[in-house]
Order: C-alpha cells, then structure tokens, then sequence
C-alpha cells in the first residue's frame, strides 16, 4: 500500500493548476511569436516560478496544518523543500545538455522556445509515470532503495569523471539512426517540425532536436527520480517538487544559455549531490540522515560549486602541437 499525503482531490487540482500553467505558456508562445527570450525576461519567469514553487510550499504546510498537526506538516513540508532543491540542481545539468545540443544543431535563438516547451511537457508526463512506477516498486519491494542508492552512487561518480568532458552528438546513435530512416531537410523552416515537400513528408531538423530533448529528459529523470525517493516515499511529494523544478527549465536555459562556461565547476557540484543522496540511500536502514541536514548539505555543495566557479576562470583547452 503506497502512503501519501495526496488525495484524489489535491492531485485533481494541482495537475488542473499545472494545465492551465502550461496553457498560458502555450498562449504566450503563440502570440509573443518569434523572439529570442532575453536575459531580463528568463530572469523574471525563473523568479515567478521559484516563488511559485515555494508559495505552494507554504500552502502545503497550512493546508497539512489544519488536518495532521504541525509536526506532521513541518516535516512533509522540510521533504516538499528539499525535494524540490535537489531535483532544481540537477535539472542544471539538463539544461547543460540543452544547451549543447542547440549549439551542435545550431538552433535558431527565436524557435528555441517552442522546442522545449514541448519537451517539458514530455517531461512532465513521463515523470509522472515513472514516479508511479517507483512508488509501487518501493512500496512491494523495499531493498529497491539499495538499487537506487548504488546507481546514484555510480551515475554521481562517473558524472565527477567526465565533468570536463563534452558529449560527442556526432556519434550519437539515435541521431545516426533518426539520419537514416527519415527524410530530414537540411535547412530549418521557421518553427515547424514536418514539411511537405514534391508530395512527400519531410521532417525538419526541429523535430531532430525535439527527438533528442525528449531523450535526455528520459535520462534525467532515471537520474533524478530516485535521487528525491531518498528523501520522501510519499508520491505526491515526489511529484509536486518534480513538477514545479521542471516548469522552470525553459526560463532557467534562457538565464544560463549565455553564461554557462561561468559556472564551469557546477557539474562537480552535482556529481557531489548525487554522490551524497547515493550515501544516503544506503544508509537508510542504518541511520537515516534527517531532512533538514540533507537539505543544508545539498544547500552547500550546490552554492559552493556555484561561488567556486564565479571565483575562479574555466581553463582554456591546451591546442595539440602541429
């Protein structure tokens, strides 16, 4: 039996508020058209959702007040808080590759919004099954944690590993299969995903690009997902904190696309979170880290790797002799 906070009616209205959150976006894209999202403008919409995003955080801790007490509520709330933290930083290391991938398609600045509203909405429904999926797993099978923890700790130290390497796209599978088994023009048109074109259907490189967001939203979320099951086992909190971190992603990639070598050391950063959960998972069943501590370590690692990078400059690569 899977326990949880959330009745049918809490997830009725939040996924009510999520679809009307997305219908405005969706709206917004229509009539704002195209434009490249300046710095100013990502900078208030991540500013609206982080405040969105703790406004119900708020709420949750009245509204779990008023039926279970203060303890009750004071606790939910501390996982609802850190969830939300660690699934915030990791989704950076999502946008690291977005940012990556827009570059080697060579993406339009001004079409690269409707990309990836589309590919958090993806997101969005694939979490929610995956999360569905875990909570049953968890609730049948509790040695399942120490899959989670293992992988985390693997996925945290192989990220540590490789934070200084690129992805190779030119190599990449799925993109080498998509080349050969579509036609795909070579030029983009506007922000459409098929063409027609002497009778026959075309896909444009957007749809590539969109093939290979939704991908890496799939990859993200098999890293993510258990991360946030160290804290909470509670679905509906593991929901609620994925959502609100993946409905900032777009503004979040517009506030960082022009300034990611800044943050050159983040990826360590995130390496050391998922190292940390990864322990903490383990542990469970020997002494269980409380919340509020996992919060404060996460809080740190993630603004320590932050203020590391602004102090220090990214290394320029050394050019091979010849």
């Amino acid at each position: 039996m899977i326990e949880s906070v959330g009745t049918p009616t809490l997830y009725l209205s939040f996924t009510a508020f999520v679809v009307v959150m997305l219908a405005i976006d969706f709206f917004g894209l229509r009539t704002s058209g195209d434009h490249k999202v300046s710095t100013k403008e990502a900078a208030i919409w991540s500013l609206i959702w982080i405040s969105v995003a703790l406004a119900f955080g708020a709420w949750f801790y009245w509204y779990l007040e008023g039926i279970a007490g203060p303890v009750v509520a004071k606790a939910k709330s501390l996982e609802y808080l850190t969830g939300y933290l660690i699934e915030k930083s990791l989704a950076v290391d999502n946008v690291f590759v977005w940012i990556t991938l827009f570059g080697f398609f060579g993406v339009p600045p001004q079409y690269q919004k409707r990309v990836l509203l589309y590919g958090v909405l993806g997101a969005i429904v694939l979490r929610a099954i995956l999360i569905y999926l875990g909570a049953l797993l968890l609730a049948q099978f509790h040695w399942i944690l120490y899959i989670f923890g293992l992988f985390l700790l693997y996925t945290g130290i192989q990220m540590l590993i490789s934070a200084d390497s690129e992805p190779d796209l030119a190599d990449n599978k799925v993109l080498k299969w998509l080349r050969g088994h579509m036609r795909i023009t070579d030029e983009y048109h506007g922000e459409k995903f098929f063409i027609m074109r002497d009778g026959l259907r075309f896909a444009t490189p957007m749809f590539v690009v969109l093939i290979m967001v939704e991908i890496t939203d799939v990859i993200f979320a098999v890293d993510s997902i258990p991360a946030i099951f160290a804290v909470t086992s509670d679905p509906f909190i593991v929901f609620t904190s994925n959502v609100f971190a993946i409905l900032g992603l777009r503004a979040m990639y517009f506030l960082l696309a022009d300034m990611a070598d800044r943050f050159h050391l983040l990826k360590y950063g995130l390496a050391g979170i998922l190292i940390f959960i990864g322990i903490k998972m383990l542990l469970l069943d020997i002494y269980k880290i409380p919340t509020g501590i996992a919060l404060g370590v996460v809080g740190v690692i993630l603004a320590g790797s932050v203020v590391a990078s602004l102090l220090t400059s990214k290394p320029i690569p050394k050019t091979p002799p010849g």
